[in-house]
């Protein structure tokens, strides 16, 4: 006769079996024994909190130990650095920061894509696929964010701006890694409900505009490596006449790293012809090149100058079209297309998708970078969004509509009819002349 109570006891081990990533199983519901699943996300937010807070307060501690000893520096505290390295890291989630009384705005996209991808990585690893997780991963990353703004800042509205920005940034990361769980749903799974009620037309245009975006990226990022390549020995002078021992040049090597990803969007303004700003007054585009003084910042030694402008450059915005040709010619195999407005409507959407993707990146990229002159730093999102959707606009109309099976139809029975039409029309009566001194057909009474 079986024990019932150990029965009871196999039943409850097996459904507290979970599949790890590497395929052998884990007798546990969360990372800690016994715990309740969201305990893994809520880990899993608090370590990618504190993993990207750490990365950037440590360049900020070290300096302030190698320079301890300068007579500049005494009387100093080490929670200074500390809290300095507390202020970047919110200013990489939206929140102003201060120093020396001049407010700073410019995100430096680089650090919040660190963030992004430690909250990532933290989820993947430890978190658990259900929404409660996430939801839990979210609130504690957004805890860690409003108590460094406290601490740092003490004001309530960068407490707010620190929360928004946390969420953002958190949700984007954990939702990315807990849906490469094992255990997890396939996204397409979980997106269907939404994603669905959308025309069909619409779904592939907004993949083919995402495509686009990709590839404008691409080609931005491949653009600032030829102004690093042309602007080296600019760099190298500005490097040389700062001075800076190993530690300086580290931090300002971190520093510099961390507003790449903004210079890749600058680039990307550029490609679309409008351009960007460095200081106001200042236009960076391949029509026209309009620089003025710059703060002694090496990455700022790549910008394009003055003679590397006009010519073939003008033309540069043609890469758009490019762009949106080749995201065309993806979109045209997988559009099926009812009506023959089902590929405009797909065009139209991909140019929106691509418009709206690369002006909110801008619009993250801008800001100030210091007082004065320096207040207008980046491009105009509505502008740049504006020429990105209009050359995707038209690479996607070259690519698909005289391929498009419905909009051929469409156009042929269009010119059918309009031939059926010149050919049913009555013939214009013609009337004779009659000649001087012969008499006239027409009857006399």
């Amino acid at each position: 006769m079986s024990d019932p109570s150990g029965t009871d006891r196999l039943d409850r081990l097996r459904r507290r079996v979970l599949t790890s990533d590497d395929g052998t199983p884990r007798f546990f519901a969360s990372d800690l024994d016994g715990a309740p699943r969201w305990v893994g996300g809520l880990l899993a937010g608090l370590q990618g909190a504190l993993l990207s807070l750490l990365v950037v307060v440590l360049p900020t501690v070290t300096a302030y130990v190698v320079t301890s000893a300068d007579p500049t520096n005494a009387g100093v505290p080490w929670t200074r650095p500390v809290a300095f390295g507390g202020a970047v890291w919110l200013l990489a989630h939206g929140v102003p920061l201060t120093v020396a009384g001049d407010v700073l705005t410019l995100t430096p996209l680089g650090i919040t894509l660190l963030a992004v991808f430690t909250c990532y990585v933290s989820a993947r690893r430890s978190g658990n696929a259900t929404a409660l997780s996430w939801a839990a991963g979210v609130g504690g990353y957004t805890a860690i964010a409003v108590g460094v703004a406290l601490l740092v800042r003490a004001s309530v509205a960068d407490a707010l701006l620190a929360a928004l920005g946390a969420v953002v940034v958190s949700g984007l990361g954990l939702a990315g890694g807990l849906a490469r769980r094992p255990e997890a749903r396939p996204l397409r799974d979980v997106l269907r409900p939404a994603w669905s009620r959308l025309p069909r037309a619409f779904r592939a245009g907004g993949a083919a505009g995402t495509l686009a975006v990709a590839m404008l990226l691409v080609a931005a990022s491949a653009t600032v490596v030829l102004w690093v390549l042309a602007g080296r020995t600019t760099i190298t002078d500005i490097i040389a006449s700062l001075g800076l021992d190993p530690v300086g040049g580290s931090v300002l090597a971190v520093a510099e790293v961390a507003y790449v990803p903004n210079l890749v969007v600058w680039a990307l303004s550029w490609l679309a012809g409008p351009g960007f700003h460095v200081g106001t007054g200042t236009v960076f585009s391949g029509a026209a090149v309009v620089s003025g003084p710059l703060p002694a910042i090496p990455l700022l030694g790549a910008l394009p100058q003055p003679d590397s402008a006009g010519g073939l450059l003008t033309a540069v915005p043609l890469v758009l079209v490019v762009a949106g040709v080749v995201a065309g010619a993806w979109l045209q195999r997988r559009l099926v297309s009812e009506r023959w407005t089902d590929a405009v409507l797909a065009c139209v959407a991909a140019a929106v998708v691509a418009g709206g993707g690369a002006g909110l990146l801008v619009v993250l990229a801008s800001g100030t970078l210091g007082p004065g002159r320096m207040a207008d730093v980046g491009a105009s999102g509505l502008v740049v969004g504006a020429a990105i959707a209009a050359g995707i606009l038209i690479g996607t109309f070259l690519a698909v509509l005289p391929f498009d099976p419905a909009v051929k139809a469409r156009v042929g029975r269009a010119w059918h009819d309009a031939l059926a039409r010149g050919s049913d029309s009555p013939e214009p009566a013609t009337v004779r002349p009659v000649r001087p001194g012969r008499p006239s057909d027409e009857p006399t009474e």
